[in-house]
C-alpha cells in the first residue's frame, strides 16, 4: 500500500506567509509615517522661520539670520530665505532616515508678511 498525499504542514506554511505579509504591511506604515513626521517637521521651520523673519524686519535686523537661526534650533536646514518687501519666503528642507530604504529629502516653503487688504473703491 502506497501513502496517500497529505495536507500536512499547510497552515504552518500559510501563517508563515500571513505573518510575512503583516510584518511587511508595519514597515511600510512606519517607513510613510517618518516622512510624515518629517514633513510636518520641516513645514514647522519653514512657518516659524518665516514668521520670525517677518518679526525681524520691524525691527531692522538681519531677517534671514533669524531664520537660519530657529531653522538650526529646529535641526532642520533653511536652504533659501527671500525677503520682497515686507514679504519672507523661506525654504526648510529636512532628510528623512528610512534605514535600508534610503533618504529622501523633505522640502517645505511658507511665506509671512503683512496681509493685503484691497479698499473698496
Amino acid at each position: 500500500m502506497t501513502p496517500r498525499p497529505t495536507e500536512r504542514g499547510a497552515a504552518t506554511v500559510t501563517a508563515c506567509l500571513a505573518l510575512t505579509a503583516l510584518l511587511a504591511a508595519t514597515l511600510l506604515f512606519v517607513q510613510v509615517g517618518v516622512v510624515i513626521i518629517a514633513r510636518h517637521r520641516a513645514q514647522a521651520a519653514a512657518d516659524l522661520g518665516a514668521l520670525a523673519a517677518a518679526g525681524a524686519l520691524a525691527t531692522g535686523t538681519d531677517a534671514c539670520a533669524r531664520a537660519r537661526d530657529l531653522g538650526q534650533r529646529m535641526r532642520v536646514r533653511v536652504r533659501s530665505c527671500v525677503v520682497d518687501g515686507w514679504d519672507v519666503t523661506v525654504v526648510a528642507e529636512l532628510t528623512a532616515a528610512l534605514g535600508p530604504l534610503g533618504t529622501p529629502d523633505v522640502r517645505a516653503v511658507a511665506r509671512a508678511g503683512p496681509a493685503s487688504i484691497e479698499q473698496d473703491k
